[in-house]
C-alpha cells in the first residue's frame, strides 16, 4: 500500500504519518517517496498533532548529529506545549541522563554512562549469554515451535542486561513487572513507570551499601559522583536502549538469516555469518528506524528548509543508510552505518551490543540449526511506531530437540 505524500507544501495537512500501520508495513517505500516529494528534510507527524521534521539525507544528518550547539538533544522547552498523554512524551521527555541533555549537563552523564560500560568483560558475557540463552532454548525446544520475540529474545536479553547491571531477583521480577505494564499502555503506564523506577532506585542504594563487578556499582562510585535521581535515570536508559533495539536486531536479523537464501545456507554451512547478517540489517532495517531527535534552539536553515526552533528533528537511520546519494549497494564488510548515531551522541554500548546480538542468534541456531519461519515472511506484523523497526512477534517451527547440556550444571 502507498502512502499520500501531498504536493511539495510544508502546512499541516501534508504531513507524512510516521504512526501509520501502512509505513510500519513498508517503510522503505515510503522513504523513497518522500526523497522524491521533499529531499533531504521531510515534514512528518510522529503521532496525530505531534509535527517534527525527519531527516532522510546522509549527509544532512551526519552535520546535525555533529552539531549539539544549533541542534541539542534536550526536550525542555518542546515538551511544555505537549500533553502529559502524549503516547511518545515517554520516549521524548527530558530525564536527566546522556540522551536527554545537552551541554555541560550531557557532558557530566555521558562520562559516567561511558565508564560504566567500558568495565564490560566482553569474554565474560559471551559466557553470560551463552549460560542465559540454553535454559531458554530448553524450554521450548521439544515443542517444535515458539515465537521467538517472547519466548526468546526478550527473556535472554532482559536477563542478560540484568546480569550486566547487577540486579538481583527481587529488583529485577519487579522491573520486569514494572516494564510489562509500561509497555500495555493506558491506565497501567504510570503504575508500571512508578513501579520501575522504584525498583531502580532500590538497584542504586543496594549498590551504595554493597557494591560488586557490575555496570550499576561503576555508575555509583563514578568521580562524577551523580544523584540518586541522575543514576537511577542512567540506569532506566540502559533497559530503554538496551531492550527494544536489541529486540529488534535479534529477530529482524533472525528473519533475514531463515528467509534470504545468502544467509538460509549458512545455517547448515553456506558463506556468511550472523556478523554480515547483523550487519546487513545495521545498514538496511535498523532497529531503531527513526531516532536521534534533537531540538533547534533557534529557527535555522538547513538545505534550504527552515526549521522551527524547538521542533523536534529526528534522524531517520534507515532511510540516510539507504540514500542514494551515498549508498553503493554493497553492504557487507560496509559499517558506515547511522545505526549506532555518531557524534556526541553516538551509541557507546556498540560493543556488547553486538556481542549480545550475535550470540543469542548463534546460541539458537547452532541448537535448532532446522528452524524455519512458521508463516510466509509477508505474513508477519510490523508494529507501528514512529520510532521503531519492530515485528509484533516471530513465529517459528523446527523439528522437536532434546534439552541442551547447559555448561556448568
Amino acid at each position: 500500500m502507498t502512502l499520500d505524500i501531498s504536493p511539495d507544501s510544508r502546512s499541516g495537512q501534508d504531513r507524512v504519518p510516521l504512526y501509520s500501520p501502512e509505513f510500519a508495513a513498508d517503510p522503505q517505500r515510503t522513504y523513497r517517496e518522500m526523497r522524491h516529494r521533499f529531499g533531504s528534510l521531510v515534514p512528518v507527524d510522529l503521532v496525530p498533532g505531534v509535527p517534527a521534521t525527519l531527516v532522510i539525507g546522509y549527509r544532512t544528518a551526519v552535520a546535525i548529529l555533529n552539531d549539539p550547539d544549533h541542534f541539542p538533544a534536550d526536550p525542555k522547552m518542546w515538551e511544555r506545549d505537549i500533553p502529559t498523554d502524549c503516547p511518545v512524551l515517554p520516549m521524548m521527555r527530558y530525564r536527566p541522563n546522556a540522551i536527554r541533555t545537552a551541554g555541560a549537563e550531557h557532558t557530566r552523564h555521558r562520562q559516567v554512562t561511558v565508564a560504566g560500560l567500558a568495565g564490560v568483560d566482553l569474554y565474560q558475557l559471551h559466557r553470560t549469554v551463552e549460560q542465559i540463552a540454553m535454559p531458554v532454548i530448553n524450554s521450548f525446544c521439544a515443542d517444535g515451535s515458539a515465537d521467538l520475540l517472547s519466548q526468546y529474545a526478550f527473556p535472554v536479553i532482559f536477563a542478560t542486561i540484568n546480569a550486566m547491571l547487577g540486579v538481583p531477583a527481587d529488583i529485577g521480577g519487579d522491573i520486569a513487572t514494572g516494564m510489562g505494564q509500561m509497555f500495555e499502555g493506558g491506565d497501567t503506564a504510570a503504575a508500571g513507570t512508578k513501579l520501575m523506577e522504584d525498583a531502580l532506585y532500590d538497584l542504586v542504594r543496594l549498590k551504595q551499601r554493597e557494591p560488586g563487578d557490575d555496570v550499576t556499582t561503576r555508575l555509583v562510585q563514578h568521580p562524577q559522583r551523580l544523584t540518586d535521581e541522575e543514576l537511577m535515570n542512567q540506569v532506566l536508559t540502559m533497559y530503554g536502549a538496551g531492550i527494544e533495539p536489541m529486540l529488534n536486531l535479534i529477530l529482524n536479523t533472525v528473519r533475514l538469516m531463515l528467509t534470504d537464501q545468502r544467509f538460509a545456507g549458512s545455517l547448515l554451512g553456506g558463506s556468511l555469518s550472523t556478523r554480515d547478517a547483523l550487519d546487513e540489517v545495521l545498514y538496511t532495517d535498523p532497529p531503531m528506524a527513526n531516532f536521534c531527535t534533537t531540538y533547534p534552539r533557534q529557527p535555522i536553515l538547513v538545505d534550504d528548509v527552515w526549521l522551527p526552533a524547538h521542533q523536534p528533528v529526528v534522524i531517520s537511520m534507515a532511510a540516510c543508510n539507504n540514500d542514494p546519494a551515498i549508498g553503493t549497494g554493497d553492504f557487507l564488510d560496509n559499517r558506515a552505518h547511522l545505526a549506532w548515531s555518531t557524534g556526541p551522541h553516538g551509541c557507546p554500548a556498540k560493543s556488547p551490543a553486538y556481542l549480545i546480538a550475535q550470540e543469542a542468534i548463534d546460541q539458537l541456531l547452532d541448537a535448532l540449526p532446522e528452524i524455519t519461519l512458521a508463516v510466509p515472511a509477508d505474513e508477519l506484523v510490523w508494529r507501528p511506531g514512529p520510532f521503531h523497526r519492530a515485528l509484533a512477534g516471530l513465529p517459528v517451527l523446527f523439528p522437536s530437540t532434546a534439552p541442551l547440556v547447559v555448561p556448568g550444571n
